[in-house]
């Protein structure tokens, strides 16, 4: 009987200590999206962020976020753009729903960008606030 207490106590430790871990860095997943609050607390966490809103600049010009920097997913100089950027800094995207952002995260982790955020439903989602 007591074995058994030890070996449930130790067991249920572990679990314990290991959830806790879990719970320091938001969890990206496959996609790299991450709440609306995530994308805000993790970018306020960096210095000089790399914030790229990948919308037209039609689209840019009617509202966007602060600092943010426009490049066209649409756009033939999309991948020479982000080229220019810091692939080992974390990245911040969004776009109006999710969709090219989603397509850019892929790019971009094709490319070799370490960390990348994608804002779950986009800026349409952040204005509705």
């Amino acid at each position: 009987m007591n074995r058994t207490f030890y070996f449930y106590f130790i067991l249920g430790l572990f679990f314990v200590d290991c959830s806790s871990d879990t719970q320091k860095a938001p969890n990206l997943g496959v996609d790299g999206k991450v709440s609306l609050m995530t994308f805000d607390e993790e970018l306020k966490k960096v210095n000089s962020p790399q914030l790229i809103d990948v919308r037209t600049p039609a689209e840019f010009a009617k509202g966007h976020l602060e600092g943010a920097k426009n490049m066209n997913f649409n756009a033939a100089t999309f991948e020479n753009e982000i080229n220019q950027l810091d692939k080992s800094q974390p990245t911040f995207i969004y776009c109006h729903s999710g969709g090219r952002s989603g397509k850019a995260y892929k790019k971009m982790k094709a490319q070799g960008f370490t960390k990348v955020y994608d804002m779950k439903g986009g800026y349409s989602a952040y204005s509705k606030q």
